[in-house]
Parts: structure tokens; C-alpha cells; sequence
């Protein structure tokens, strides 16, 4: 059965409701999507969202964590909270038969999270475990520094994760705040899918609705892409090279010729063995055992990145190398070949994105979210397999902006 929106009305507001029905298997998936509360509201402290998701997973604070996730185990309920750039999450998912047991553990844990200092320490040491581990990580910091370059001085240059320096700040006050103006009704978006019926629902979901502040919406800041190409390079006791680069990216979640910028970065480097990169870096040269670029676009930022890693003394050559093939991707596009065997992929394989609720769910989310008409993701199929390459090569000549290629590098002393 095809997506609907529908809405719930409650406190003056209408709540969007997506909904799927699916009687193949008699499961529920559910999503509380709150909007603008990801990492782009860690205005104060760098993984602060993340970090409250993160208590959002400790239970409740009559239960305490094990005591809360033994009950669900128990009936096979599955309750998560999780944070990506501009969307704070919490999901259900459970057999039918649970639901009403799902939604009443989901009850207890919005009204009374477990917002106590033993939960706040525990979260913090896990996190700080993390991070500590990180700093070994070369490709988790050359990532980072790209974003620093990219978005300097904006929220997009912290790491969703924060820093031991932000982490070891966060205290339970600044988690309370966040969750008390994030986690409210005007910012909240329903996604339900599965064995259920969609009246029914509505009126389960909208007593829990009612728990909710209603809260302030917000939208979210865009954030521009360095325009003037940077390089960073941070020096670690490391056997190999690790290169990220990236650019901005001119398009913005609802253009006409999304589905272009899509094929385009296919080619030069999302589409793995056959790609621009993967060609000339792998292949060709033997820099390195793989070389990707993908197109990150969002109400928030637009940008292209990439990322290699490399032998020591080949850094220059690799280096070199990336900035070769996009000037000449740029100057003289793609191949009829290239265009074709791009078509069959993302058509194939089409099947493959679409296979569970969650999925489905996530994809009709998608295209609410950014204004788009329900089935927008399908006609942006149809335009792939239309698309001519004269077409494709003109947006390509067009898009400049993405030779002003910054690079964040993690080498030896």
C-alpha cells in the first residue's frame, strides 16, 4: 500500500502523520521524528543531541536502564533513540500483537526519562571511552578537519560526537534543557508503518502526543561550504595517509536537477570499482585500495566530499591525482558508456532501498521533509532513466565550484 500523510491535531497544532500500511508480517514500526534537534542545535556544547539521545536510551528513571530494557527483551520490544544532523529520533518497533504494550513503555519512558546523575555519569564515561579511542582513529580525524575547513565557525565544523573537552562539560542541567526544548510537540513528525490501522493508531499515538510540551519550531540554518579551497594537515605517528577532501555543491534538497547531481557524483566517484576515482587512483595508479566522493545535501548544507588513504610518499601523487580527475570530469564529463552502465545500477538496485518498513518509512519521510510530493523518489527514477547526456555533461560543465577542492590530511611526523 502507497504512503498517506495525515495529521493529528492536538494543542492548536497539526502533527504530520506518514503512514504505510504492510499486512504481509504482523510487525510495527514506529518514529517519532523531531526536527531541527540533531546536531544542529548543539549551539552550546559539541554532543550535546547525541549525548541526550543517548540518556533517551538509559530508560526510565523509575525502572533504571536494565531494569526497563529487561521488559522490553522480554515482549520483543525494541525502543531507540538516535540523533543524525538535523533529526532527533525515537523508534518503536515491535510485533502487533505488543504495540499496545510498546506504546505504553514508550509512555513511560517520555514522561519519565531517567534524567539522574548516576545516568549522566555513565553516559559520559562510555562517550569519553569513545572519544578517547578516537584519537587513534586517522580517518575519524581527517573527517573532522574537513568539516572544520568546510564550515568553520558554524555548529557543522563541531564533531556530532563532541569533543572530551564538550563532553566532560555537559552536565545533567544542559541535557534537560535540550530535551525540554527539543523534544516537543511543534517539532515532531510521526512515521507508522505495518500491520496496523491508521484511525486506530492515530488515536493511541495522540495520547502520547499530549505528554509533549509544545515546545517552539524552528527551521534549520544553511550553513555555505568554504568557497576557497583550504588545506589542513595534522601529523601523527601513522603508516599510511589519510585524505579527505571535499567542496561545495550548488543544489539544495528540491532542485529540478537533483537526480543529475546524483548521477554525476555516481560516476566520479560514489559508484565504487568503475568510478572516476576508484579508476585513475586504484586501478591505474595503485595509490590506494579504494577512493570515494559522495553528495551530502540537506535543508542545513550542500557539499561534495571524498576520502583515500594512501602509502606516506604517495600522498602527493594521490593528492594530485583527485584534483586531475575532477578538473577533467568537470571540463569534459561523462561517456555515453559511463552514463549507461550508472542508469542500470541505480535502477537495478532499486529494490534493494526500499526492502524493509523502516526503509520505506525513511524514504516517504524524506520527501515530506524536504517539501517534496509523496512518490518523488520514483519520478526521480523515471528523470535518471531519461536523462540524456548532453543533459548530464552541461550540469556538469556548470557546477565549478566543486574544483575549489579543500583537504584535510592526517600523515607522519
Amino acid at each position: 500500500m502507497a504512503a498517506t500523510i495525515d495529521n493529528i491535531e492536538i494543542k492548536s497544532l497539526k502533527i504530520p502523520v506518514i503512514f504505510q500500511e504492510d499486512r504481509r508480517l504482523p510487525l510495527v514500526t514506529m518514529q517519532f521524528i523531531f526536527k531541527n534537534s540533531g546536531s544542529v542545535a548543539d549551539d552550546t556544547k559539541a554532543g550535546l543531541a547525541k549525548f541526550s539521545s543517548k540518556i533517551m536510551n538509559e530508560g526510565t528513571k523509575k525502572l533504571g536502564s536494565s531494569k526497563f530494557a529487561e521488559a522490553l527483551e522480554g515482549r520483543a520490544i525494541h525502543i531507540s533513540a538516535s540523533t543524525g544532523k538535523e533529526t532527533f529520533v525515537i523508534e518503536l518497533g515491535c510485533l502487533k500483537e505488543e504495540f499496545d504494550e510498546g506504546l505504553k513503555y514508550l509512555e513511560m519512558l517520555l514522561s519519565d526519562p531517567n534524567l539522574t546523575q548516576e545516568a549522566i555519569d555513565k553516559v559520559k564515561t562510555t562517550t569519553l571511552g569513545s572519544l578517547a579511542r578516537k584519537e587513534n582513529d586517522f580517518d575519524y580525524i581527517a573527517s573532522n578537519e574537513l568539516k572544520t575547513l568546510l564550515f568553520a565557525g558554524s555548529v557543522l565544523a563541531k564533531p556530532s560526537a563532541g569533543t572530551i573537552e564538550s563532553v566532560n562539560k555537559i552536565e545533567l542541567k544542559d541535557v534537560k534543557e535540550f530535551l525540554s526544548k527539543n523534544i516537543v510537540s511543534s517539532k515532531l513528525i510521526v512515521a507508522i508503518g505495518g500491520d496496523v490501522d491508521l484511525k486506530t493508531s492515530k488515536e493511541k499515538i495522540a495520547k502520547l502526543i499530549e505528554l509533549l510540551p509544545k515546545g517552539k519550531s524552528t527551521e534549520p540554518i544553511k550553513y555555505e561550504a568554504a568557497k576557497d579551497a583550504k588545506e589542513k594537515v595534522v601529523l601523527k605517528e601513522t603508516q599510511q595517509a589519510y585524505v579527505y577532501f571535499g567542496s561545495p555543491y550548488n543544489i539544495s534538497v528540491n532542485s529540478e536537477d537533483y537526480y543529475k547531481a546524483r548521477v554525476a557524483t555516481f560516476i566520479l566517484g560514489a559508484g565504487g570499482f568503475g568510478s572516476r576515482l576508484m579508476e585513475e587512483i586504484r586501478v591505474k595508479k595503485g595509490l590506494a585500495y579504494s577512493a570515494y566522493a559522495r553528495l551530502d545535501v540537506t535543508k542545513s548544507s550542500s557539499y561534495m566530499s571524498g576520502y583515500l588513504q594512501t602509502k606516506l610518499e604517495s600522498l602527493k601523487d594521490a593528492k594530485e591525482t583527485v584534483k586531475y580527475v575532477i578538473e577533467d570530469f568537470v571540463k569534459n564529463g561523462v561517456t555515453k558508456e559511463e552514463l549507461e552502465q550508472t542508469k542500470k545500477f541505480l535502477l537495478g538496485s532499486e529494490p534493494l532501498r526500499v526492502e524493509t518498513m523502516s526503509q520505506r518509512l525513511h524514504r516517504t519521510f524524506m520527501e515530506f521533509y524536504n517539501e517534496q510530493e509523496i512518490g518523488h523518489s520514483f519520478k526521480e527514477l523515471e528523470k535518471i532513466e531519461k536523462l540524456k547526456l548532453n543533459d548530464l555533461n552541461e550540469f556538469i560543465k556548470e557546477h565549478k565550484e566543486i574544483l575549489d577542492t579543500s583537504f584535510a590530511i592526517v600523515t607522519k611526523r
